[in-house]
């Protein structure tokens, strides 16, 4: 799986619109994020994690807690993935559950959680709606459950030491996962 573009909106630290175009940095080799501590680092891991799997990278946080608490009440929460994955592309628009302005009037309602996924090279196929129908086509697709991806897609601070130091029948089973 290689990320191509991710868009986040109103999501963990980036309450604005971001746009981040992973093609510009090339398709080879791996990507690494750097920044300093509390630059946003971990909310890009987050995103795409959400964004494939309808939750957030890490255990330590919630789907409650992905709504950005800088947003107002008029900005949306979503995040956007374009993926390739297995000589296809791949569009998913996903949203937590969240707080936002009413429609009509002044009150605040809940914007219920969605998810859905569009093939782009395989256009004959409808695309793919709702969370758990999204969350089973993403683990189908890449082969992979979350945990899985976390471990060796996305190697989040201090990870990678965790799949280093599993024993021998959690990375076989890793591997046999990664490589079908």
């Amino acid at each position: 799986m290689r990320p191509t573009k991710l868009v986040m909106t109103g999501f963990e630290s980036y309450k604005d619109k971001t746009v981040i175009d992973f093609e510009q940095l090339g398709t080879k080799g791996l990507y690494l994020i750097t920044g300093d501590t509390g630059a946003g680092k971990t909310t890009i891991f987050d995103a795409i994690t959400f964004a494939l799997y309808g939750s957030p990278s890490g255990t330590d946080r919630s789907v409650e807690m992905l709504r950005s608490h800088f947003a107002d009440e008029n900005t949306p929460t979503i995040v956007e993935l374009d993926f390739e994955a297995n000589g296809n592309k791949y569009h998913i628009t996903r949203n937590p559950d969240y707080q936002r302005k009413a429609l009509k009037g002044d009150g605040i309602t809940t914007q219920a959680a969605s998810a859905e996924l569009v093939y782009v090279t395989q256009s004959s196929i409808p695309p793919v709606s709702g969370v758990s129908k999204v969350n089973a086509e993403v683990e189908k697709i890449l082969s992979l459950k979350k945990e899985q991806f976390c471990s060796i897609a996305m190697i989040a601070q201090g990870v990678f030491q965790k799949l280093l130091l599993s024993d021998k029948k959690q990375k076989e089973e890793i591997f046999r996962q990664l490589f079908h």
